[in-house]
């Protein structure tokens, strides 16, 4: 198959994915359910989008929690979806394993994303026994760059700990080991490559940097156009290889790159397959999503969720090229749709990244 030939088929696929986009917008249906159990962190990552850290966090109890389960578990198949449990650092939680306990044992799919800092084995094992089928540990670079990143010394030591922890307790489904690339640390990807190649980590996704949350005060970390491209080749070279990398879901990349550093198309998941909850019981979309009132779907002490997620996210269900003045004469925006809502700037009704006028971005 010629290039050419390549590119057209993605781009006949593409319109099938965009015809059943629209289908989405009218029938979604929940894959992910996010809950946040809490803003506090252990670390203060410069790039955070929701700004956890040491900060006040508005908590759900355990019993609230429980009742959220039993009311999500009469109203929704949950082996239709997965519960994806995430903070802040959800550890920190004293009764995280009460919570987690009580979701395995009404039938919940559970994983967890974590900075993996606070998995002794002793944690890695309770993990086990309460059901979690995929975790994802954030390692952001060589020691360094990972510590300075996060603002935490010692925290890459501990991180890698915790994935060994992990990996030697076994019984996972998948362990994956995410790490956010800016553009300082891009040069550190070979070296990271053979230090997870060495461990037993099921797959590596690699993203870049996002312009939200506190990454928007350190312009000096966002990746360049040149960046970006470098990025996408490491990722596309290691995935000819058969390599378990891949890139996040993030940006529609242009025929050169869509399902050549991840498994699907781009398409933006946020209130078509996910939903999400925030600790303070927000109903929301994506949690990556900047937080405005507008956005706020309703509130799960107050709502039900499968009310909520039937009736509301208007906003999300048509693209979000109808808002963005630069998308009107786009010829992307059939499959794109506007793009990503968590790198949208909601003030200009823009994309803060849009790959279109880069010299790598092929239609």
């Amino acid at each position: 198959m010629t290039t050419e030939e390549l590119y057209e088929l993605k781009r006949n696929q593409l319109k099938l994915l965009a015809d059943y986009r629209k289908q989405l917008y009218q029938h979604p249906i929940l894959k992910f359910f996010f809950l946040e159990l809490t803003l506090r962190c252990n670390e203060k990552c410069l790039h955070c989008g929701s700004n956890c850290g040491d900060v006040p966090s508005e908590e759900l109890t355990l019993e609230q929690y429980q009742r959220i389960l039993d009311e999500v578990a009469e109203d929704f198949d949950v082996k239709d979806f997965m519960l994806c449990i995430t903070g802040g650092e959800p550890l920190l939680r004293k009764d995280f394993f009460d919570i987690l306990g009580y979701a395995y044992e009404k039938g919940y799919r559970w994983g967890m994303t974590t900075n993996g800092t606070l998995i002794t084995p002793e944690v890695a094992h309770k993990l086990r026994m309460c059901g979690m089928k995929t975790i994802s540990v954030s390692i952001d670079g060589l020691e360094a760059s990972h510590d300075a990143f996060r603002q935490t010394p010692g925290g890459y030591k501990r991180a890698m700990a915790g994935t060994q922890n992990l990996i030697n307790e076994g019984g996972f489904k998948h362990i994956q080991v995410t790490s956010v690339m800016n553009h300082q640390n891009l040069h550190e990807l070979d070296a990271l490559y053979e230090i997870f190649c060495d461990m037993d980590i099921d797959s590596w996704r690699v993203i870049g940097i996002e312009p939200m949350g506190r990454a928007l005060s350190h312009p000096e970390l966002l990746l360049t156009a040149e960046d970006q491209q470098y990025l996408f080749d490491f990722i596309r070279n290691k995935r000819m290889e058969h390599m378990p990398v891949t890139y996040g879901c993030s940006h529609f990349l242009g025929m050169k790159y869509e399902r050549e550093v991840r498994d699907k198309y781009f398409t933006c998941n946020a209130g078509i397959y996910v939903a999400s909850i925030l600790c303070n019981g927000d109903i929301v979309a994506c949690l990556d999503i900047e937080r405005r009132p507008e956005l706020i779907q309703g509130n799960i002490l107050k709502e039900r969720f499968k009310d909520v997620w039937e009736n509301r996210f208007e906003f999300y269900r048509r693209g979000l090229d109808e808002r963005c003045a630069s998308c009107e004469d786009c010829d992307a925006k059939e499959f794109c749709a506007g793009g990503a809502h968590h790198s949208f700037d909601y003030d200009r009704n823009e994309q803060r990244i849009c790959f279109k006028d880069q010299s790598f971005f092929i239609l």
